[in-house]
């Protein structure tokens, strides 16, 4: 038997799980929290647009929780340490971590220890919307091409914004960072006992749908474009990279030093970095017509379609990339910037609650009817990541009186949610993106009936879900499979390794025609409090969702 470790790394943790190359059956695992900050993450009481990590806490966990895993994996028999043959890692995205001409974080020298502009700027950080909006802007006069295949907005979530707005607002860290590199791609280079910046393997996941990278016009944006944003960023291309690589292609080999630190085979293949939801969608089975839904803290909707095919830009989602996800196929990825964020928000922020508080509201809501509430939200209390692309936009509760309870107000966010996610759908199938099936994963998609059955009857798709409680890191694991030569290729190993469980969440053709009434009224305020009409009239909205919540209680 051999077995490949998977990493990933996550919003508030990281796990490690090892499993079988034969059938991908898991032998181990490990999850360790960051250590740092509120649940990992490093907030600016004065802003709250900031979200850091700690570089240093990602080679804590990964010390600690791979060490856990291969504990709990010894105890089962056949595996031993030396039949580990392979690594993969996934992590958060778009984060971009500061480091010198060593490839060590800026965070990791006293002089830069507590500063938050040195650490890694994890994914939920919005601080750049205003450097965002700039590289739109000059794209869109300059260089379209740039823009088009990521929906024609670029994101403060990105790579490039994030970059100028340091450099904006701290050049002591930016003129100290000799490159920066992605997280997903820090890590491998990390385990291989990379040192030059310069030679980390980047993959095309993060380059293509982050950094604005293509082979089209030579990888990165030119120096000439870069130069309109700030000098500074024009020189800063050569200490970056020159060429990204998919899957296929290998990012290193286990080094000494990490070899003896986990007790792993010294010069086993590590799997090129990819973003979590992208290696989630492989550990879920993704191929052309499948739609994976990876639906944690935030949700990111992934799929394939053949790169012999021709494809149409997709206005308002965040990217389509050649070799992004699987190798041969165009990688499309959108998604919502909160999901489970809302709901702890509501629960545990708002409502002082706990997990037993998201159970007992989930039971609550799981009562009523659909529009028994009255209420509408939209889910933007973390911006809107796909169609609109717009991190100014806030949340919004419609509808409540002096009678609204918490879990009414708690099945209303679902539903906000839910309503986004059908949003998202019919904007990829209007531009010819086949969706077939729809597969989730994640712990709220294993956890929490309620919300499966309420997105199947709002999008009227079949929701299926990963036979995986770890997708993301059973994808890690899978890519290493294939670089370790266990497996053919991508389709082989997801053949041989992923599953499905055994139930199947059917939209409701009763339910839906509420639904539906409640996604008229719910367009209508996200396009005109999104800037698509500007009309602005929502005279009728309050007084129809009453009209909806009589007939539901009658």
């Amino acid at each position: 038997m051999s077995f490949t470790l998977g990493l990933d790394y996550g919003t508030n943790s990281a796990r490690a799980l090892i499993v079988r190359c034969a059938d991908g059956k898991e032998f181990g695992s490990c999850v360790v929290d960051y250590p740092s900050g509120h649940q990992g993450i490093l907030l600016d009481a004065k802003d709250h647009n900031v979200a850091r990590q700690s570089p240093l806490d990602y080679l804590h966990c990964l010390e600690a929780a791979t060490q856990g895993a291969l504990k709990e994996a010894a105890k089962k028999r056949g595996f031993k340490p030396d039949k580990v043959v392979g690594i993969g890692v996934d992590t958060t995205g778009s984060s971009p971590i500061p480091v010198d001409a060593k490839n060590r974080p800026l965070a990791a020298q006293k002089r830069f220890a507590k500063n938050l502009n040195a650490q890694c700027w994890l994914w939920k950080d919005h601080t750049s919307w205003r450097e965002a909006e700039k590289i739109t802007s000059l794209a869109a006069k300059h260089n379209p091409e740039y823009i088009a295949k990521c929906g024609n907005i670029y994101s403060s979530e990105w790579f490039w914004a994030k970059l100028w707005r340091c450099l904006n607002v701290d050049p002591k860290v930016f003129n100290a960072a000799h490159s920066w590199v992605e997280m997903c791609d820090w890590l491998p280079a990390v385990l291989g006992g990379i040192k030059d910046p310069k030679k980390v393997k980047r993959g095309i996941c993060a380059a293509g749908h982050k950094a604005l990278y293509a082979e089209e016009w030579g990888g990165l944006p030119d120096k000439k474009f870069l130069k309109r944003l700030s000098p500074k960023l024009a020189a800063l291309r050569d200490r970056l990279y020159d060429r990204a690589e998919d899957a296929s292609a290998l990012a290193g080999n286990l080094c000494a030093e990490w070899a003896t630190t986990l007790g792993l085979p010294e010069g086993i293949p590590l799997a090129i970095g990819e973003f979590d939801v992208h290696y989630g969608a492989i550990g879920s089975g993704v191929a052309e017509g499948t739609l994976v839904k990876v639906i944690g803290t935030s949700t990111c909707d992934v799929g394939v379609v053949s790169a012999d095919k021709e494809i149409a830009d997709i206005p308002g989602i965040c990217g389509i990339v050649k070799g992004a996800i699987l190798p041969g196929y165009y990688g499309i990825e959108a998604g919502q910037s909160a999901v489970g964020d809302i709901f702890k928000w509501w629960v545990e922020v708002v409502c002082g609650g706990d997990e037993k508080t998201h159970v007992k509201f989930t039971k609550d809501a799981a009562k009523l009817a659909p529009g028994e509430n009255g209420l509408l939200a939209l889910d933007w209390n973390n911006g809107n990541r796909t169609i609109l692309v717009d991190q100014r936009l806030t949340g919004l509760m419609l509808g409540t009186t002096l009678h609204t309870s918490a879990p009414e107000i708690y099945r209303a966010l679902i539903e906000g949610t839910a309503f986004g996610a059908r949003a998202i759908i019919e904007r990829l199938r209007e531009y010819g993106v086949p969706i077939r099936r729809v597969v989730c994963a994640g712990g709220i998609a294993e956890k929490n009936p309620f919300l499966m059955q309420t997105y199947a009857d709002i999008t009227g798709c079949t929701m299926l879900v990963a036979g995986s409680s770890q997708a993301c890191a059973l994808g890690s694991a899978i890519s290493a499979a294939v670089l370790a030569g266990e497996h053919a290729d991508f389709a082989a190993a997801e053949k041989k390794m992923t599953s499905l469980k055994d139930v199947a969440y059917k939209p409701n053709p009763a339910v839906r025609r509420t639904y539906n009434k409640l996604y008229k009224l719910y367009r209508q305020l996200h396009d005109s409090f999104g800037g698509l009409n500007a009309s602005g009239d929502h005279g009728n909205v309050m007084k129809d969702l009453l009209t909806i919540k009589e007939s539901a209680r009658s």
